[in-house]
Protein backbone atom coordinates (compact mmCIF):
# COMPACT_ATOMS: atom_id res chain seq x y z
CA UNK A 1 0.00 0.00 0.00
CA UNK A 2 1.30 3.41 -0.83
CA UNK A 3 1.60 5.69 2.18
CA UNK A 4 3.36 8.95 3.66
CA UNK A 5 4.09 9.46 7.11
CA UNK A 6 0.75 10.97 8.54
CA UNK A 7 2.11 14.86 9.16
CA UNK A 8 1.38 16.16 13.06
CA UNK A 9 2.97 18.10 15.67
CA UNK A 10 2.47 17.91 19.35
CA UNK A 11 0.72 19.34 22.48
CA UNK A 12 1.36 19.45 26.21
CA UNK A 13 -2.22 19.70 27.69
CA UNK A 14 -0.29 21.41 30.88
CA UNK A 15 1.01 24.10 29.18
CA UNK A 16 -0.78 24.15 25.44
CA UNK A 17 2.78 24.12 23.83
CA UNK A 18 3.34 23.01 20.60
CA UNK A 19 6.69 20.81 19.71
CA UNK A 20 7.71 18.52 17.16
CA UNK A 21 7.89 14.40 17.68
CA UNK A 22 11.32 14.25 17.69
CA UNK A 23 11.02 10.57 18.14
CA UNK A 24 9.54 7.99 20.83
CA UNK A 25 7.85 11.18 22.43
CA UNK A 26 5.77 10.13 26.04
CA UNK A 27 5.93 13.42 27.41
CA UNK A 28 6.70 17.52 26.41
CA UNK A 29 9.84 18.62 27.00
CA UNK A 30 10.91 20.04 30.75
CA UNK A 31 7.45 19.57 32.04
CA UNK A 32 7.02 18.48 35.61
CA UNK A 33 3.50 18.76 36.14
CA UNK A 34 1.29 15.40 35.05
CA UNK A 35 -0.31 15.88 32.22
CA UNK A 36 -0.28 13.85 28.86
CA UNK A 37 0.75 15.04 25.43
CA UNK A 38 -1.70 15.16 22.33
CA UNK A 39 -1.07 14.56 18.65
CA UNK A 40 -2.47 17.49 16.48
CA UNK A 41 -2.97 16.81 12.84
CA UNK A 42 -2.20 18.47 9.65
CA UNK A 43 -5.14 17.12 8.27
CA UNK A 44 -8.49 18.76 10.04
CA UNK A 45 -10.73 16.66 8.45
CA UNK A 46 -10.87 13.09 8.17
CA UNK A 47 -11.05 10.98 5.10
CA UNK A 48 -11.32 7.18 5.44
CA UNK A 49 -10.09 5.13 3.16
CA UNK A 50 -11.45 1.71 1.98
CA UNK A 51 -11.65 -1.07 3.91
CA UNK A 52 -8.36 -3.11 3.01
CA UNK A 53 -6.37 -0.69 4.78
CA UNK A 54 -7.72 -1.87 8.18
CA UNK A 55 -7.20 0.49 11.21
CA UNK A 56 -4.83 2.85 8.88
CA UNK A 57 -7.98 3.48 6.92
CA UNK A 58 -8.02 6.11 9.40
CA UNK A 59 -4.57 6.93 8.92
CA UNK A 60 -5.20 10.81 8.39
CA UNK A 61 -5.63 10.89 12.55
CA UNK A 62 -3.26 8.55 13.42
CA UNK A 63 0.66 9.41 14.56
CA UNK A 64 2.37 6.74 12.34
CA UNK A 65 5.28 6.21 9.96
CA UNK A 66 4.06 2.88 8.06
CA UNK A 67 1.70 0.34 7.99
CA UNK A 68 1.56 -2.87 9.37
CA UNK A 69 -0.06 -5.93 7.61
CA UNK A 70 -2.86 -7.79 9.04
CA UNK A 71 -4.87 -5.22 10.60
CA UNK A 72 -8.71 -4.76 10.66
CA UNK A 73 -10.53 -1.47 12.29
CA UNK A 74 -13.72 -1.60 14.57
CA UNK A 75 -17.11 -1.88 13.02
CA UNK A 76 -20.47 -0.43 13.87
CA UNK A 77 -23.22 -1.04 12.92
CA UNK A 78 -26.77 -0.33 14.23
CA UNK A 79 -28.61 -2.81 16.99
CA UNK A 80 -32.16 -4.49 16.82
CA UNK A 81 -32.52 -6.75 19.25
CA UNK A 82 -30.62 -5.15 22.10
CA UNK A 83 -31.97 -1.70 20.89
CA UNK A 84 -35.94 -3.22 21.10
CA UNK A 85 -35.40 -5.04 24.45
CA UNK A 86 -33.76 -1.70 25.95
CA UNK A 87 -36.19 0.78 23.97
CA UNK A 88 -33.32 2.25 22.08
CA UNK A 89 -34.38 3.92 19.03
CA UNK A 90 -30.82 4.87 18.06
CA UNK A 91 -28.35 1.99 19.39
CA UNK A 92 -25.42 1.92 17.59
CA UNK A 93 -22.79 -0.94 18.19
CA UNK A 94 -18.90 -0.49 17.94
CA UNK A 95 -17.26 -4.21 17.66
CA UNK A 96 -14.27 -4.84 18.08
CA UNK A 97 -13.10 -8.53 17.96
CA UNK A 98 -13.61 -11.43 15.71
CA UNK A 99 -16.94 -11.53 13.87
CA UNK A 100 -16.40 -12.19 10.06
CA UNK A 101 -19.87 -12.05 8.86
CA UNK A 102 -20.02 -8.58 10.40
CA UNK A 103 -16.84 -7.67 8.63
CA UNK A 104 -14.69 -7.56 11.88
CA UNK A 105 -11.54 -9.45 11.71
CA UNK A 106 -9.31 -9.17 14.74
CA UNK A 107 -7.86 -12.28 15.38
CA UNK A 108 -6.98 -11.27 19.32
CA UNK A 109 -10.82 -10.67 19.57
CA UNK A 110 -9.84 -7.63 20.96
CA UNK A 111 -9.83 -3.95 20.56
CA UNK A 112 -6.02 -4.11 21.69
CA UNK A 113 -5.53 -4.67 18.27
CA UNK A 114 -6.26 -1.14 17.68
CA UNK A 115 -3.59 0.07 19.90
CA UNK A 116 -0.79 -2.56 18.79
CA UNK A 117 -1.19 -1.70 15.04
CA UNK A 118 -1.04 2.25 15.60
CA UNK A 119 1.89 2.04 18.31
CA UNK A 120 3.85 0.00 16.21
CA UNK A 121 2.89 2.03 13.55
CA UNK A 122 4.86 4.57 15.05
CA UNK A 123 7.80 2.92 15.78
CA UNK A 124 11.27 3.29 13.82
CA UNK A 125 12.05 -0.07 12.72
CA UNK A 126 16.12 1.22 13.12
CA UNK A 127 15.97 2.54 16.54
CA UNK A 128 16.95 -0.72 17.45
CA UNK A 129 15.33 -1.55 20.88
CA UNK A 130 13.07 -3.75 22.49
CA UNK A 131 9.98 -3.16 23.36
CA UNK A 132 8.25 -3.82 26.42
CA UNK A 133 4.59 -3.72 26.80
CA UNK A 134 3.13 -4.58 30.51
CA UNK A 135 -0.61 -6.22 30.21
CA UNK A 136 -3.38 -7.80 32.24
CA UNK A 137 -3.94 -9.65 29.26
CA UNK A 138 -5.37 -8.67 25.91
CA UNK A 139 -2.98 -6.12 25.36
CA UNK A 140 -0.55 -8.90 25.35
CA UNK A 141 -2.25 -10.84 23.04
CA UNK A 142 -2.83 -8.16 20.87
CA UNK A 143 1.12 -6.71 20.91
CA UNK A 144 2.48 -10.22 20.78
CA UNK A 145 0.35 -10.97 17.48
CA UNK A 146 1.63 -7.79 15.61
CA UNK A 147 5.18 -7.66 16.56
CA UNK A 148 5.33 -11.55 15.42
CA UNK A 149 3.78 -11.05 12.69
CA UNK A 150 6.07 -7.86 11.61
CA UNK A 151 9.49 -9.12 13.48
CA UNK A 152 9.62 -6.51 16.17
CA UNK A 153 11.43 -7.06 19.62
CA UNK A 154 9.02 -7.15 22.25
CA UNK A 155 8.97 -8.14 25.99
CA UNK A 156 5.64 -8.78 27.86
CA UNK A 157 5.22 -8.53 31.16
CA UNK A 158 2.09 -10.34 32.61
CA UNK A 159 1.06 -11.03 35.44
CA UNK A 160 1.07 -15.12 36.22
CA UNK A 161 -2.38 -15.80 37.27
CA UNK A 162 -3.50 -13.85 33.54
CA UNK A 163 -1.30 -16.25 31.39
CA UNK A 164 -4.05 -17.76 30.23
CA UNK A 165 -4.59 -15.12 28.05
CA UNK A 166 -1.48 -15.68 26.04
CA UNK A 167 -3.50 -17.80 23.22
CA UNK A 168 -2.80 -17.44 19.60
CA UNK A 169 -3.91 -19.13 16.27
CA UNK A 170 -0.21 -20.65 15.37
CA UNK A 171 3.37 -20.23 17.39
CA UNK A 172 4.92 -17.39 17.68
CA UNK A 173 8.29 -15.53 16.21
CA UNK A 174 10.90 -15.74 18.97
CA UNK A 175 11.46 -12.05 18.49
CA UNK A 176 8.61 -12.21 21.44
CA UNK A 177 9.27 -12.86 24.76
CA UNK A 178 7.16 -12.77 28.34
CA UNK A 179 8.19 -12.70 31.79
CA UNK A 180 5.83 -12.59 34.40
CA UNK A 181 4.90 -11.37 37.84
CA UNK A 182 4.12 -14.44 40.49
CA UNK A 183 1.00 -16.01 41.39
CA UNK A 184 -1.34 -13.35 43.61
CA UNK A 185 0.04 -10.49 41.97
CA UNK A 186 -1.99 -8.07 39.34
CA UNK A 187 -1.43 -5.52 36.78
CA UNK A 188 0.00 -3.07 38.68
CA UNK A 189 2.66 -5.58 39.73
CA UNK A 190 3.31 -6.14 36.24
CA UNK A 191 3.72 -2.57 35.66
CA UNK A 192 6.07 -2.06 38.37
CA UNK A 193 7.99 -5.28 36.44
CA UNK A 194 8.18 -3.52 33.07
CA UNK A 195 9.43 -0.24 34.52
CA UNK A 196 12.17 -2.17 36.11
CA UNK A 197 12.93 -3.68 32.49
CA UNK A 198 12.55 -0.31 31.01
CA UNK A 199 16.29 0.84 33.20
CA UNK A 200 18.14 -1.56 31.28
CA UNK A 201 20.29 -0.77 28.37
CA UNK A 202 18.20 -1.86 25.04
CA UNK A 203 14.98 -1.93 26.29
CA UNK A 204 12.07 1.23 25.49
CA UNK A 205 8.54 1.75 27.10
CA UNK A 206 5.58 1.69 24.80
CA UNK A 207 3.99 4.01 27.61
CA UNK A 208 0.72 2.99 27.94
CA UNK A 209 -1.49 6.25 27.96
CA UNK A 210 0.68 8.42 27.59
CA UNK A 211 1.50 6.86 24.08
CA UNK A 212 -0.48 9.45 21.47
CA UNK A 213 -0.55 6.15 18.92
CA UNK A 214 -2.05 3.94 21.13
CA UNK A 215 -5.05 6.99 22.20
CA UNK A 216 -5.32 7.86 18.78
CA UNK A 217 -5.39 3.50 17.73
CA UNK A 218 -8.20 3.48 19.89
CA UNK A 219 -9.74 6.74 18.77
CA UNK A 220 -10.83 4.82 15.67
CA UNK A 221 -13.56 3.49 17.47
CA UNK A 222 -15.24 6.45 17.95
CA UNK A 223 -14.67 7.47 14.33
CA UNK A 224 -16.00 4.16 12.82
CA UNK A 225 -19.02 5.09 14.77
CA UNK A 226 -19.34 8.75 13.92
CA UNK A 227 -18.52 7.92 10.06
CA UNK A 228 -21.22 5.71 10.64
CA UNK A 229 -24.18 7.35 12.04
CA UNK A 230 -23.12 10.45 10.36
CA UNK A 231 -23.46 12.71 13.52
CA UNK A 232 -21.60 12.52 16.87
CA UNK A 233 -23.25 10.33 19.20
CA UNK A 234 -25.00 11.63 22.21
CA UNK A 235 -23.46 9.24 24.76
CA UNK A 236 -20.65 6.52 24.88
CA UNK A 237 -20.56 3.23 27.01
CA UNK A 238 -17.63 1.46 27.87
CA UNK A 239 -16.04 -0.64 30.21
CA UNK A 240 -13.19 1.18 31.60
CA UNK A 241 -9.49 -0.26 33.37
CA UNK A 242 -7.41 2.08 32.69
CA UNK A 243 -10.09 4.60 31.02
CA UNK A 244 -7.64 5.30 27.94
CA UNK A 245 -10.05 4.22 25.74
CA UNK A 246 -12.61 6.83 27.19
CA UNK A 247 -9.89 9.55 26.80
CA UNK A 248 -9.32 8.21 23.11
CA UNK A 249 -12.87 8.71 22.27
CA UNK A 250 -12.82 11.94 23.69
CA UNK A 251 -10.07 13.36 21.91
CA UNK A 252 -11.57 11.99 18.41
CA UNK A 253 -14.66 14.00 19.79
CA UNK A 254 -13.06 17.21 19.62
CA UNK A 255 -11.33 16.14 16.18
CA UNK A 256 -14.85 15.51 14.81
CA UNK A 257 -15.75 18.48 15.69
CA UNK A 258 -13.05 20.72 14.59
CA UNK A 259 -14.00 18.32 11.32
CA UNK A 260 -17.20 20.28 11.48
CA UNK A 261 -19.24 17.55 9.10
CA UNK A 262 -20.61 15.76 12.40
CA UNK A 263 -22.06 18.30 14.83
CA UNK A 264 -20.44 20.14 17.39
CA UNK A 265 -22.04 18.25 20.87
CA UNK A 266 -19.62 16.69 23.32
CA UNK A 267 -21.05 13.00 23.80
CA UNK A 268 -21.75 11.85 27.33
CA UNK A 269 -18.93 9.29 28.21
CA UNK A 270 -20.58 6.56 30.58
CA UNK A 271 -17.85 4.26 31.59
CA UNK A 272 -18.05 1.38 34.00
CA UNK A 273 -15.62 -0.58 36.36
CA UNK A 274 -16.54 -4.50 38.05
CA UNK A 275 -17.61 -4.45 41.83
CA UNK A 276 -15.97 -4.58 43.92
CA UNK A 277 -12.95 -3.40 42.01
CA UNK A 278 -13.87 0.73 41.68
CA UNK A 279 -11.07 3.25 42.29
CA UNK A 280 -12.37 5.46 39.92
CA UNK A 281 -15.67 5.63 40.81
CA UNK A 282 -14.51 6.07 44.16
CA UNK A 283 -12.78 8.81 43.31
CA UNK A 284 -15.17 10.27 40.32
CA UNK A 285 -17.98 10.11 43.16
CA UNK A 286 -15.80 11.92 45.42
CA UNK A 287 -15.79 14.87 42.99
CA UNK A 288 -11.45 14.58 43.42
CA UNK A 289 -9.32 14.62 40.42
CA UNK A 290 -6.68 12.84 42.76
CA UNK A 291 -7.55 8.72 43.12
CA UNK A 292 -8.90 7.61 47.00
CA UNK A 293 -5.77 5.97 49.03
CA UNK A 294 -6.65 2.36 49.44
CA UNK A 295 -4.15 -0.43 50.69
CA UNK A 296 -2.44 -2.82 47.57
CA UNK A 297 -2.90 -6.10 49.63
CA UNK A 298 -6.96 -5.09 49.90
CA UNK A 299 -7.12 -4.17 46.28
CA UNK A 300 -5.27 -7.10 44.70
CA UNK A 301 -8.08 -9.36 46.75
CA UNK A 302 -10.58 -6.78 45.08
CA UNK A 303 -8.88 -7.67 41.68
CA UNK A 304 -8.99 -11.49 42.38
CA UNK A 305 -12.91 -11.48 42.58
CA UNK A 306 -13.68 -9.61 39.33
CA UNK A 307 -14.90 -11.42 36.13
CA UNK A 308 -13.17 -8.55 34.17
CA UNK A 309 -9.45 -8.96 35.12
CA UNK A 310 -8.56 -6.43 32.51
CA UNK A 311 -10.09 -3.71 34.28
CA UNK A 312 -7.56 -3.79 37.30
CA UNK A 313 -5.31 -1.01 36.80
CA UNK A 314 -4.52 0.67 40.11
CA UNK A 315 -2.77 3.85 38.94
CA UNK A 316 -4.99 4.61 35.84
CA UNK A 317 -4.56 7.76 34.45
CA UNK A 318 -7.38 9.51 35.63
CA UNK A 319 -5.76 12.58 37.32
CA UNK A 320 -3.34 13.83 34.56
CA UNK A 321 -3.81 16.53 32.66
CA UNK A 322 -5.96 15.53 29.78
CA UNK A 323 -6.49 12.22 31.69
CA UNK A 324 -9.98 10.90 32.37
CA UNK A 325 -10.91 13.62 34.72
CA UNK A 326 -10.87 15.60 32.63
CA UNK A 327 -12.32 13.62 30.13
CA UNK A 328 -15.36 12.96 32.58
CA UNK A 329 -15.88 16.79 33.71
CA UNK A 330 -15.99 17.97 30.21
CA UNK A 331 -18.20 15.81 28.82
CA UNK A 332 -20.31 16.20 31.55
CA UNK A 333 -19.46 11.88 31.83
CA UNK A 334 -20.33 9.51 34.71
CA UNK A 335 -18.98 6.17 36.40
CA UNK A 336 -21.09 3.27 36.92
CA UNK A 337 -20.42 -0.29 38.22
CA UNK A 338 -21.87 -3.71 37.97
CA UNK A 339 -21.33 -6.79 39.76
CA UNK A 340 -19.94 -10.42 38.22
CA UNK A 341 -23.79 -11.49 38.08
CA UNK A 342 -25.03 -8.29 36.36
CA UNK A 343 -22.07 -8.72 34.10
CA UNK A 344 -22.89 -12.53 32.82
CA UNK A 345 -26.46 -11.66 33.03
CA UNK A 346 -25.33 -9.06 29.93
CA UNK A 347 -23.43 -11.12 28.50
CA UNK A 348 -25.78 -14.00 28.16
CA UNK A 349 -28.50 -11.39 26.85
CA UNK A 350 -25.85 -10.04 24.04
CA UNK A 351 -25.17 -13.70 22.62
CA UNK A 352 -29.02 -14.35 22.67
CA UNK A 353 -30.15 -10.75 21.19
CA UNK A 354 -27.01 -9.77 18.98
CA UNK A 355 -25.74 -13.13 18.27
CA UNK A 356 -21.96 -13.18 19.42
CA UNK A 357 -19.92 -13.98 22.74
CA UNK A 358 -18.42 -11.07 24.48
CA UNK A 359 -15.82 -10.72 27.02
CA UNK A 360 -16.19 -9.89 30.54
CA UNK A 361 -15.21 -6.12 29.69
CA UNK A 362 -17.50 -5.77 27.34
CA UNK A 363 -20.32 -7.61 29.42
CA UNK A 364 -19.56 -4.87 31.82
CA UNK A 365 -20.46 -2.22 29.16
CA UNK A 366 -23.77 -3.51 28.53
CA UNK A 367 -24.45 -4.35 31.87
CA UNK A 368 -24.22 -0.35 32.79
CA UNK A 369 -26.25 0.22 29.64
CA UNK A 370 -29.04 -1.62 31.29
CA UNK A 371 -28.38 0.02 34.43
CA UNK A 372 -28.90 3.41 32.90
CA UNK A 373 -31.65 3.08 31.17
CA UNK A 374 -33.37 1.19 34.45
CA UNK A 375 -32.27 4.53 36.24
CA UNK A 376 -33.95 6.20 33.05
CA UNK A 377 -30.87 8.20 32.51
CA UNK A 378 -31.32 7.96 28.78
CA UNK A 379 -33.84 9.58 26.34
CA UNK A 380 -35.35 6.55 24.18
CA UNK A 381 -34.67 8.45 20.87
CA UNK A 382 -31.01 9.25 22.30
CA UNK A 383 -28.57 8.26 19.68
CA UNK A 384 -26.19 5.90 21.84
CA UNK A 385 -22.72 4.21 21.42
CA UNK A 386 -22.26 0.88 22.75
CA UNK A 387 -18.49 0.07 22.14
CA UNK A 388 -17.74 -3.81 22.54
CA UNK A 389 -14.16 -3.67 23.03
CA UNK A 390 -13.85 -7.34 22.83
CA UNK A 391 -15.38 -10.58 21.71
CA UNK A 392 -15.99 -13.66 19.16
CA UNK A 393 -13.72 -15.84 20.94
CA UNK A 394 -15.84 -18.74 21.11
CA UNK A 395 -16.33 -18.19 17.51
CA UNK A 396 -12.66 -17.71 16.64
CA UNK A 397 -11.27 -20.99 18.55
CA UNK A 398 -13.92 -23.28 17.77
CA UNK A 399 -12.00 -26.32 16.13
CA UNK A 400 -8.53 -24.57 16.18
CA UNK A 401 -5.65 -26.16 17.90
CA UNK A 402 -4.02 -23.01 20.17
CA UNK A 403 -0.58 -21.95 20.94
CA UNK A 404 0.01 -20.37 24.25
CA UNK A 405 3.08 -18.21 25.18
CA UNK A 406 4.88 -19.62 28.26
CA UNK A 407 6.82 -17.29 30.53
CA UNK A 408 10.49 -17.41 30.33
CA UNK A 409 10.63 -16.54 34.24
CA UNK A 410 8.73 -15.58 37.12
CA UNK A 411 8.93 -12.59 39.55
CA UNK A 412 8.30 -12.30 42.96
CA UNK A 413 6.07 -9.19 43.58
CA UNK A 414 8.73 -5.73 43.94
CA UNK A 415 12.03 -8.03 42.49
CA UNK A 416 15.07 -6.74 42.94
CA UNK A 417 16.44 -4.69 39.67
CA UNK A 418 19.35 -6.49 39.75
CA UNK A 419 17.59 -9.93 39.11
CA UNK A 420 15.72 -8.46 36.30
CA UNK A 421 18.77 -7.17 34.24
CA UNK A 422 20.36 -10.16 34.64
CA UNK A 423 17.61 -12.32 33.31
CA UNK A 424 16.54 -10.30 30.79
CA UNK A 425 20.48 -10.51 29.64
CA UNK A 426 20.45 -13.92 29.57
CA UNK A 427 16.89 -13.82 27.59
CA UNK A 428 18.30 -11.77 24.78
CA UNK A 429 21.07 -12.85 24.52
Amino acid sequence: MDFEATEYTLKSLVTGELFEDTGWMLDAPGQTKPGLIRAIYKHKQMNPKDSSYGIYRFADWLPISRMLQGSSAPITYKSEGLAAHLGLKNLYITFSGYWPEKGANMTTCSFKETEAYAVCGRLDPNQGKILVVASAGNTARAFAKVCSENHIPLLLCVPEDNLDALWFEKPLNPCVKLIASRTGSDYFDAIHLSNLACQCEGFIAEGGAKNVARRDGMGTTMLSATTFIGEIPDYYFQAVGSGTGAIAAWEANLRLIEDGRFGNKLMKLMVSQNRPFIPMMNAWKANSRDMLPFDDESARKEVEEIDAKVLSNRKPPYPPAGGLFDALTETKGDVLATTNEELRAAAALFLQLEGNDIHPASAVAVASLIQAIQENRLEPDAIVMLNITGGGEERMKKGKTLHYLTSSEVFDINPAFENVQAALRKLFD
